[in-house]
């Protein structure tokens, strides 16, 4: 993979945020679940399409914090406005488990 420099790694804005919604998305093509996190202000709610059905389910999902790229453009998958990116990191078995803070973060707060 090739080297970047700080200033490539700055560009990424990646920000904390906290699960205030998250709904089944039967329509995806893959499974998915239809998620709403709240970054505080100036950020607000933003929507994320995420395909983490093997290891969570929505409702185990509100109130959890978060990490995610906020300055993607919006992406349209299927009838849902997808705004962020939420992270994740494969298992053993290549399934999704969100990175998430040991610790309790102000929302908003930015990785670095």
């Amino acid at each position: 993979m090739a080297e970047i420099s700080f200033d490539d790694f700055q560009k990424v804005d990646i920000r904390v945020g906290k699960v205030i919604d998250a709904q089944p998305f039967p329509e995806a093509r893959k499974p998915a679940i239809k998620l709403w996190v709240d970054f505080g202000a100036p950020l607000g709610v933003r929507k994320s399409s995420a395909q983490i059905t093997k290891h969570y389910s929505p409702d185990g999902l509100i109130g959890l914090q978060v990490m995610a790229v906020v300055n993607f453009p919006p992406r349209q998958i299927g009838k849902f406005m997808s705004e962020i990116l939420v992270l994740g990191m494969p298992d053993d078995g290549g399934e999704v488990v969100l990175v998430r803070p040991d610790q309790e973060i102000p929302l908003g707060g930015r990785l670095f």
